[in-house]
Protein backbone atom coordinates (compact mmCIF):
# COMPACT_ATOMS: atom_id res chain seq x y z
CA UNK A 1 0.00 0.00 0.00
CA UNK A 2 1.13 3.39 -1.00
CA UNK A 3 0.37 6.49 0.54
CA UNK A 4 1.02 10.36 1.25
CA UNK A 5 4.64 10.97 -0.49
CA UNK A 6 5.45 7.21 -1.72
CA UNK A 7 5.62 5.70 1.48
CA UNK A 8 4.58 2.47 2.57
CA UNK A 9 4.71 0.78 6.08
CA UNK A 10 6.78 -1.83 7.13
CA UNK A 11 5.81 -4.10 10.47
CA UNK A 12 7.72 -4.18 13.15
CA UNK A 13 7.32 -6.99 15.58
CA UNK A 14 9.04 -5.28 18.91
CA UNK A 15 5.88 -5.03 21.49
CA UNK A 16 6.53 -4.59 25.37
CA UNK A 17 6.34 -8.17 26.46
CA UNK A 18 5.04 -7.00 29.91
CA UNK A 19 2.29 -5.88 28.37
CA UNK A 20 -0.44 -8.68 27.84
CA UNK A 21 -3.05 -6.83 25.87
CA UNK A 22 -2.07 -6.76 21.84
CA UNK A 23 -3.62 -3.47 21.60
CA UNK A 24 -2.13 -1.63 23.72
CA UNK A 25 1.50 -3.75 23.26
CA UNK A 26 1.36 -1.89 19.51
CA UNK A 27 -0.44 1.41 20.13
CA UNK A 28 2.24 1.85 23.07
CA UNK A 29 5.20 0.84 21.04
CA UNK A 30 3.90 3.01 18.20
CA UNK A 31 3.25 6.01 20.15
CA UNK A 32 6.65 5.75 22.88
CA UNK A 33 8.21 8.82 21.67
CA UNK A 34 11.74 9.64 19.98
CA UNK A 35 13.82 8.08 22.25
CA UNK A 36 12.53 4.47 21.40
CA UNK A 37 15.10 2.75 18.64
CA UNK A 38 13.98 2.34 15.28
CA UNK A 39 15.18 -0.53 12.94
CA UNK A 40 17.53 1.00 10.09
CA UNK A 41 16.00 3.13 7.88
CA UNK A 42 12.59 3.41 9.75
CA UNK A 43 10.71 6.62 9.87
CA UNK A 44 7.62 7.42 12.79
CA UNK A 45 6.14 10.39 11.81
CA UNK A 46 4.47 10.07 15.16
CA UNK A 47 7.73 10.57 17.08
CA UNK A 48 7.20 14.46 17.72
CA UNK A 49 3.59 13.93 18.90
CA UNK A 50 2.47 13.65 22.82
CA UNK A 51 -0.17 10.36 22.18
CA UNK A 52 -0.79 8.29 24.98
CA UNK A 53 -2.70 4.89 24.57
CA UNK A 54 -5.87 5.36 26.74
CA UNK A 55 -8.39 2.65 25.29
CA UNK A 56 -9.78 0.72 22.78
CA UNK A 57 -11.73 -2.28 21.65
CA UNK A 58 -13.28 -4.73 19.35
CA UNK A 59 -17.00 -3.45 17.79
CA UNK A 60 -17.73 -6.45 15.25
CA UNK A 61 -14.68 -5.47 12.52
CA UNK A 62 -13.92 -2.39 13.88
CA UNK A 63 -11.20 -1.28 16.16
CA UNK A 64 -11.93 1.78 18.39
CA UNK A 65 -9.10 3.62 19.96
CA UNK A 66 -8.96 6.20 22.42
CA UNK A 67 -5.57 8.36 22.45
CA UNK A 68 -4.70 11.76 24.62
CA UNK A 69 -1.96 13.87 23.89
CA UNK A 70 -1.69 15.96 20.84
CA UNK A 71 -0.39 15.15 16.97
CA UNK A 72 3.06 17.06 15.98
CA UNK A 73 3.22 16.32 12.23
CA UNK A 74 7.12 17.19 11.05
CA UNK A 75 5.32 18.48 7.87
CA UNK A 76 2.82 17.96 4.83
CA UNK A 77 3.68 14.28 4.24
CA UNK A 78 3.68 13.28 8.11
CA UNK A 79 -0.27 13.99 7.90
CA UNK A 80 -1.04 10.69 5.83
CA UNK A 81 1.44 8.82 7.41
CA UNK A 82 0.48 9.47 11.17
CA UNK A 83 -3.21 8.38 9.62
CA UNK A 84 -1.60 5.30 8.39
CA UNK A 85 0.66 4.42 10.81
CA UNK A 86 -1.67 4.42 13.43
CA UNK A 87 -4.60 3.00 11.95
CA UNK A 88 -2.62 -0.59 10.25
CA UNK A 89 -1.22 -0.73 13.59
CA UNK A 90 -4.48 -1.04 15.70
CA UNK A 91 -6.38 -3.20 12.78
CA UNK A 92 -3.25 -5.54 12.70
CA UNK A 93 -2.96 -5.82 16.54
CA UNK A 94 -7.19 -7.04 16.92
CA UNK A 95 -7.21 -8.44 13.20
CA UNK A 96 -10.07 -5.97 12.74
CA UNK A 97 -10.99 -4.51 9.15
CA UNK A 98 -11.39 -1.14 10.19
CA UNK A 99 -10.55 1.66 12.59
CA UNK A 100 -12.05 5.06 14.27
CA UNK A 101 -9.10 6.15 16.29
CA UNK A 102 -9.79 9.32 18.49
CA UNK A 103 -7.34 11.73 20.28
CA UNK A 104 -8.84 13.54 23.38
CA UNK A 105 -12.72 12.45 22.11
CA UNK A 106 -12.30 14.32 18.58
CA UNK A 107 -11.99 11.53 15.56
CA UNK A 108 -8.39 11.52 14.11
CA UNK A 109 -9.72 12.51 10.54
CA UNK A 110 -10.82 15.87 12.34
CA UNK A 111 -7.79 16.43 14.86
CA UNK A 112 -5.47 15.91 11.12
CA UNK A 113 -7.81 18.31 9.17
CA UNK A 114 -6.91 20.84 11.90
CA UNK A 115 -3.40 20.81 10.76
Amino acid sequence: MRFGCNDSLVAVHDADPSIREPLHAAMSRLLSGPGAPLASGLYNALSSSTLQYVSGYLDGTTVVVNLTGSVQPGGVCDVPRIEAQLTQTAVTAVGATRAEIYVNGVRLAEVLSLR
